[in-house]
C-alpha cells in the first residue's frame, strides 16, 4: 500500500514535492492550505482531500505523513502538532525559526519515534554527492575551512511580505539562502559550533529598485529584516566557516557556492548568474583540487545539471527513508546545529560582539 502524504501549503514549492514523492511511490492524498481558492484547486488537480488547516487534516486520518510548506514561523509549530499526532514530517527550510524551536522539534521525533527531516535539497545534487562520496574516501584528510556564498545583486523577495518580516520570516538572506552554509557543515562534517562574529547591513532593504522575482509584494508592508549578512564560525573542532548572504549588495551579479580547504585536497562547488535568478544564465562548476608532489592538480568532476537544484530528489529521499530504502540526507542534529550558527549570527550582529554557542 503506498505511503499517503498531506501537503501543508499549496504554493510555487508544492510541485516539486507532488514531483519527488509520486517518483517514489507515495500518494498525494490530501492538501491543507488557508487561501481555500488555492488549496480546493490543487486538491482537485491530485485527486486529494481539501481541509483548510492542518488540525483537520490530522484528525482525518488521511496521511502517513506530512509536508509543512508553510512561511517560515509556522514550521516549528505545525513540526510539532503533527509529531504528536504519530505522523512523520518533511518540513521546508529553515528548519525554524530559532535553535530555540530546532531543538524542540528534534527532541519531539525522538519521543514519537516518527521521521523529522528538512527540505535542505542541494544535499540531493548530483555535484553535492559526488563531493561528499570523495570527502567519505578520506580523500581530502582533514577539512580545516570552508566558504558559503549566497549573494544577489537585485533579489529583495516579496517587499512588504512576509520574506521581509522578521515576525514571519525569522530574518533575510541569512535565513532564506542558508543552502551553502548547510552544505560547508556538511562537508565540515557536522561539527559543533563554537563562536560566531558577524554583521548584518539593511542599506537596501526598503529600495524597490532591488526587488527580485520572488515572493508576494504587499505595498506598506513590512521590511525589518537584513539585506545582507556576512559573518566567521570557529568551530570546537578548530575548524572554521566563513559565510556571505545577501539579497541585495554591490556585486556584478547572483553566486552560489561553498568550497572547502582540506589538508589533502580541497574543492568548490559554484554557480553563477548572468542575470540575478535567470535559470537560462546560469554557469555550473564542480573542481577538485590537489598536489602531486610540486604539482598543483586540478580536477573538474562532470556531472548532470539538476535545474530543479535537488528539490525533486530531496522529497524522493523523505520518501525512501520512510519505506526503509535510503539513508535521510539531513538529520535533526544537523537542522539544531545550522540554527544555532544562525541564531548567533544573528545575535552577534546586535550585540556587535562574538557570541559563544552554548552546547545542546
Amino acid at each position: 500500500m503506498a505511503l499517503k502524504i498531506g501537503l501543508v501549503g499549496a504554493g510555487s514549492m508544492a510541485q516539486y514535492h507532488i514531483a519527488g514523492y509520486r517518483r517514489a511511490g507515495a500518494e498525494i492524498a490530501a492538501v491543507a492550505d488557508r487561501c481555500g481558492e488555492r488549496g480546493r484547486a490543487l486538491a482537485r488537480e491530485l485527486g486529494a482531500a481539501y481541509f483548510p488547516d492542518l488540525t483537520s487534516m490530522l484528525a482525518s486520518g488521511k496521511a502517513d505523513a506530512v509536508a509543512i510548506l508553510a512561511p517560515n514561523r509556522f514550521h516549528a509549530p505545525m513540526t510539532l502538532e503533527a509529531l504528536a499526532a504519530g505522523v512523520h514530517v518533511f518540513c521546508e527550510k529553515p528548519p525554524a525559526v530559532t535553535a530555540a524551536e530546532a531543538v524542540a522539534m528534534r527532541d519531539a521525533a525522538r519521543r514519537s519515534g516518527r521521521i523529522l527531516m528538512f527540505n535542505l535539497n542541494n544535499r540531493a545534487r548530483a555535484d553535492v554527492r559526488a563531493i561528499v562520496d570523495f570527502l567519505k574516501q578520506g580523500k581530502a584528510g582533514r577539512v580545516n575551512s570552508a566558504q558559503a556564498v549566497w549573494m544577489r545583486r537585485t533579489g529583495i523577495p516579496g517587499f512588504g511580505g512576509w520574506f521581509t518580516n522578521r515576525e514571519l520570516a525569522g530574518g533575510g538572506p541569512l535565513i532564506d539562502l542558508l543552502h551553502m552554509i548547510d552544505l560547508a557543515l556538511c562537508f565540515l562534517g557536522e561539527p559543533e559550533p563554537d563562536c560566531v562574529l558577524a554583521q548584518t547591513f539593511d542599506d537596501f532593504i526598503s529600495n524597490p529598485d532591488f526587488k527580485g522575482p520572488w515572493g508576494v509584494a504587499q505595498p506598506g508592508g513590512v521590511t525589518d529584516v537584513e539585506n545582507a549578512c556576512h559573518g566567521f564560525v570557529r568551530f570546537r573542532t578548530g575548524q572554521v566557516l566563513t559565510l556571505r548572504c545577501s539579497w541585495a549588495e554591490m556585486i556584478r551579479s547572483e553566486e552560489v557556492s561553498v568550497a572547502f580547504q582540506g589538508t589533502k585536497a580541497g574543492g568548490m562547488l559554484r554557480r553563477t548568474f548572468e542575470v540575478d535568478g535567470d535559470e537560462s544564465t546560469t554557469e555550473d562548476l564542480c573542481e577538485l583540487y590537489w598536489q602531486r608532489g610540486a604539482e598543483p592538480v586540478n580536477r573538474e568532476i562532470e556531472f548532470v545539471k539538476d535545474e530543479s537544484m535537488g528539490r525533486v530528489e530531496s522529497a524522493e529521499n523523505f520518501i525512501r527513508v520512510l519505506k526503509g530504502e535510503d539513508e535521510p540526507l539531513n538529520t535533526p542534529d544537523d537542522a539544531v546545529w545550522l540554527m544555532k550558527i544562525i541564531d548567533a549570527a544573528y545575535r552577534s550582529a546586535a550585540a556587535g560582539a562574538p557570541v559563544f554557542v552554548e552546547r545542546t
